[in-house]
């Protein structure tokens, strides 16, 4: 469990890109993606999701070392919409022993709220500031 009193900000070293698993994408995201790379919604579909494991939607596909489908010389192709599951590693959701491979920076609430981190319930891998910078 994250500390409640401390702000994790993304430092977009793409290790939560790198997890096995499920990266849901939702009908509102999969427009705004498939927009983004100039494509038909449903030629992104075909392309670039698959169903979930617990087939309850889609989810985007993996390259075969875990990596999502997106990510290219770790950097993310759709960073711009890419998807809430996404945007919201590691204070929303993170996977066992994250902190040994993620660079997010802790930040205490307080100064991240007074940052503009939290705002509005903005997301930590949304904000351009990054956690290097902090």
């Amino acid at each position: 469990m994250i500390d409640p009193e401390t702000w994790y900000q993304c430092d977009r070293c793409t290790a939560c890109c790198k997890w096995p698993g499920d990266v849901r994408v939702e009908d509102d995201e999969i427009e705004a993606i498939a927009k983004h790379l100039n494509m038909e919604t449903d030629d992104f579909i075909q392309k670039f999701t698959r169903l979930r494991m617990n087939r309850n939607g889609l989810s985007l596909i993996s390259r075969e070392n875990h990596e999502c489908i997106m990510l290219e010389n770790d950097k993310c192709t759709i960073q711009d919409v890419k998807p809430f599951q996404c945007k919201g590693f590691p204070n929303r959701w993170n996977f066992p022993d994250w902190q040994k491979v993620c660079a997010a920076k802790p930040v205490p609430m307080k100064e991240a709220i007074k940052l503009g981190l939290v705002e509005k319930g903005d997301l930590s891998a949304n904000h351009p500031l990054r956690g290097r910078d902090l």
